[in-house]
């Protein structure tokens, strides 16, 4: 655990404890979540109870040892839950009694979920630092009118995570101080270590049209540089040869000042210094946005910690490849007139990247993944530096917070547009899907574009006009087969990239899209704007007939993908994680494509 007890300078007190009523409601919501995702990958089967005839259908999961969960859900698209947390009873011989601990559930129903023995443990772990999480930001998150005011930066600190993992917030490796420095809920700021590594020990890539030198001098002051210089030349070191990079103060901490004590000693590594402008995390926690110059890149580093499915370190492959298939992306931009002209759509670059294997760990034939990713760094341009005067951006995922007065985000966005809200909805997916789906389509490439790798730019009104996509290092697709507009991309990335069928590149639409936002939308458009769930997926639905009738030369390839098949494999993460994925350490990070489990009607299919 990280024992800098320096607070940052904009900290909220978040590490706190809640107080009781947070701590109850928070579990209340968060066993709602656990409920409906669990019965959603069918790990938990509820049945039809009887109610009091109002509202929505009662439903009775009854688990080990006879005990029964009760509660009110309507369900949606893509066979989704929408549970009503406050209609949740536990029921035991001893009587009837609200439930709001989602670890007593759990406990309780260890067997039925097949949950094995050797991962309960870890389970309640993560949720319990995940309840913390979400009791802080309950208790310190403001009216929707508030979080729509709220710039880019400010907003990412009252995201709520990814909604179809309750395990969300597990953060394996952070103390309570960690928590309340790093993470994008504390609201801080922090400083980078910057080192200075022996070019022996390292890669560096970027695209064209920037090279080591000129990245450095566009993120470091020019007498900081020369401090930073002056600082290897007195190590006996070369500044102009050797690699210069950040480092999370975590990582410095935990990681790289004892396992690369030797490198250090033997002046391989160099410490330059704590960097001068402050960082605050995204939502992943290891990206990080420059507070003081917002138009210097974002920052992804590498930490220790598991959060997730994941160890959330940076693999050295796909880091070096970031560079080169940043260029093809943005290149098909450049020459595509329907990209660029009528989408609009901003690739956010990964311009640069350095990667430092571990000179022993790197030797290791089985070593687990995360003591092969321990430093390295990638360089994303911003978001601010795409944006027209008139325009603004935030995340995708903001269209899912609802703040403290119960009002969601997306509602207060359509009252300041002046649009009716069917009409907002339909500038939403016709600024989302043309541009993933040229990609998909045109190119056979796919990213993992789910709420918080979406970035939506909005108009002076809050209507969604276009979108800018990221994180292209490790979420890049390509089909199994060369396609001629493979031809681009470099020999060594192209061998890199993962190659999926069709039918799994397809669901960078059908679950990073659909079932990994939409259908939780679905839920608050027809709870605050009075837009049937139905009615939001045929606009969806709108926009891929759209596209087909308009590049029919394509029909090949819609066959391939089959975006409006009537039914679709169910990715299951949860299910992933508790099976023992997410918590037992492995070789490989991504040995193969995620766990699916059965089959769910698809509401695209609809006419």
């Amino acid at each position: 655990m990280s024992t800098d007890t320096t607070a940052p300078p904009e900290a909220t007190g978040a590490a706190d404890h809640p107080d009781a009523r947070d701590w109850r409601e928070a579990g209340r919501r968060l066993l709602a979540r656990v409920i409906a995702e669990t019965a959603y990958e069918e790990m938990v089967v509820p049945v039809p109870a009887e109610g009091d005839g109002d509202g929505d259908p009662a439903w009775s999961l009854t688990v080990d040892g006879g005990v029964e969960y009760r509660f009110t859900a309507r369900r949606g698209g893509f066979g989704s839950w929408h549970l009503d947390p406050h209609s949740l009873t536990r029921t035991t011989p001893e009587g009837a009694a609200p439930a709001w601990d989602p670890t007593v559930f759990v406990t309780d129903a260890q067997e039925t979920v097949g949950l094995p023995g050797d991962s309960l443990a870890d389970v309640v772990r993560d949720l319990l630092a995940t309840h913390t999480a979400d009791a802080r930001l309950l208790a310190t998150t403001p009216g929707a009118a508030a979080l729509a005011d709220l710039a880019y930066e400010d907003l990412e600190g009252y995201q709520t995570g990814h909604p179809c993992m309750f395990l969300n917030k597990g953060r394996l490796g952070f103390s309570a101080s960690d928590v309340d420095r790093y993470t994008p809920e504390a609201r801080g700021a922090f400083q980078l270590v910057w080192i200075a590594v022996h070019p022996d020990l390292g890669r560096f890539q970027t695209m064209p049209g920037t090279d080591r030198r000129r990245l450095v001098e566009e993120e470091l002051d020019a007498d900081q540089r020369a401090d930073f210089a002056g600082t290897v030349r007195a190590r006996g070191g070369d500044p102009d040869a050797y690699l210069w990079l950040p480092v999370h103060p975590f990582q410095w901490d935990e990681i790289v000042a004892p396992l690369f004590a030797a490198e250090i000693a033997q002046g391989r590594v160099v410490v330059l210094g704590r960097s001068r402008d402050r960082y605050r995390p995204f939502q992943s926690i290891r990206t990080l946005m420059n507070l003081d110059r917002p138009h210097r890149r974002n920052v992804k580093v590498p930490l220790m910690i598991r959060n997730t499915l994941v160890w959330r370190g940076l693999s050295g492959t796909q880091t070096a490849c970031a560079p080169h298939t940043s260029a093809w992306l943005q290149s098909l931009v450049a020459r595509d007139d329907f990209l660029r002209e009528e989408c609009g759509v901003v690739m956010l670059g990964e311009v640069a990247s350095a990667t430092v294997p571990h000179p022993v760990f790197d030797r290791l034939p089985r070593a687990p993944y995360r003591f092969n990713e321990l430093l390295g760094a990638i360089w994303r341009e911003p978001v601010h530096n795409s944006l027209a005067a008139d325009e603004r951006a935030r995340t995708m995922a903001c269209l899912l917070l609802e703040g403290t007065d119960g009002r969601a985000v997306v509602a207060e966005l359509v009252e300041r547009s002046g649009l009716d809200a069917e009409e907002w909805l339909r500038r939403f997916v016709g600024a989302l899907f043309p541009p993933v789906l040229h990609y998909l389509y045109r190119y056979g490439a796919s990213f993992t574009p789910h709420g918080e790798n979406v970035v939506l730019i909005f108009d002076e009104a809050d209507v969604p006009v276009r979108i800018a996509l990221k994180d292209f290092g490790s979420d890049v697709e390509l089909l199994p087969f060369d396609l001629p507009e493979y031809a681009e991309i470099p020999d060594h990335v192209r061998a890199m990239l993962h190659r999926w069928e069709p039918g799994e590149l397809a669901h960078s639409v059908l679950s990073a899209i659909c079932a990994g936002h939409l259908r939780y939308l679905a839920d608050i458009v027809q709870r605050q704007l009075g837009v049937s769930e139905e009615r939001l997926w045929a606009l969806a639905r709108e926009q891929v007939v759209a596209y087909h009738e308009r590049f029919p030369e394509l029909a090949e390839r819609f066959a391939w993908f089959d975006l409006l098949a009537p039914e679709v494999g169910r990715v299951a993460l949860n299910r992933e994680q508790l099976m023992g994925g997410g918590f037992h350490d492995r070789a490989e990070r991504d040995a193969e494509f995620d766990v699916m489990h059965g089959m769910v009607d698809n509401p695209l299919a609809q006419p």
